[in-house]
C-alpha cells in the first residue's frame, strides 16, 4: 500500500477521540482515520469497525489506556488491532513498530526553535515513515521541516477551517489529521 499517494488523494483526516467521532467516521468522505482513544480491551474492536468501513487505520499508541509504549505493547497491537500502522511521540517506539513491518508516524511537537531542531535530529535517526507536526497551524514551521527531512508531512493539532487545511497543505503536508468533523466531509 503506498500511504504517501493516499494521504496525497484524501489530505484530511480523521482524528477520533471518542465512540461519537467513530460513529461520524464511518459515513463520511475521510479515508484515514487516526485514532486516538480506547483501551487495550477496546481497541481491536474499534479497529475492526473501521475495517469494516474500509478505513486505513492508524492508532496513536501513547493515548491507549492499559497500554504500555513497549515492544509487547507494539506486538499486541499488530496481533490483535492489525491498523495500517502506529502514531507515536517516542523514538524507540518507531524503530520497533518499522521493524514489525507497521507504517509509523512520528509526532512532534515545536514550540520553538530548540524543539524544532530536536525533532528533525530525531527524525533522522528514527526514520519514520511521516512526521506529524503539532500544532499544524505552523505553516512556517512545516515549510522549514520540509526542506530539512526527506519523510511526508502530516499537520496536526488546531485544525479547525478548510483555510488552515489550505494553509497546511500550501506550506508543504501532503496531509492534515483534525478533529473537526465538519473537515472530514471536505
Amino acid at each position: 500500500m503506498n500511504i504517501k499517494g493516499i494521504l496525497i488523494e484524501n489530505p484530511v483526516i480523521a482524528a477520533l477521540r471518542n465512540d461519537k467521532d467513530l460513529e461520524n467516521v464511518l459515513n463520511s468522505k475521510a479515508l484515514v482515520v487516526f485514532v486516538l482513544y480506547g483501551n487495550i480491551m477496546n481497541i481491536a474492536k474499534i479497529c475492526n469497525k473501521l475495517r469494516e468501513a474500509k478505513k486505513i487505520v492508524f492508532i496513536h499508541l501513547d493515548m491507549i489506556d492499559g497500554l504500555k509504549g513497549d515492544q509487547a505493547g507494539i506486538e499486541f497491537i499488530k496481533e490483535f488491532a492489525n491498523p495500517e500502522g502506529i502514531i507515536t511521540t517516542k523514538s524507540s517506539n518507531v524503530k520497533y513498530a518499522k521493524q514489525l513491518g507497521l507504517y509509523t508516524i512520528q509526532r512532534v511537537f515545536i514550540i520553538d526553535s530548540l524543539f524544532l531542531r530536536t525533532g528533525i535530529k530525531n527524525i533522522h535517526e528514527t526514520g519514520p515513515n511521516a512526521v506529524e507536526v503539532m500544532p499544524g497551524v505552523a505553516s512556517k514551521i512545516i515549510h522549514t521541516m520540509e526542506k530539512e527531512i526527506n519523510v511526508p508531512i502530516i499537520a496536526g493539532g488546531l485544525i479547525k477551517s478548510k483555510k488552515d487545511v489550505m494553509d497546511s497543505l500550501a506550506a508543504g503536508a501532503i496531509a492534515i489529521s483534525t478533529t473537526s468533523t465538519e473537515l472530514w466531509n471536505l
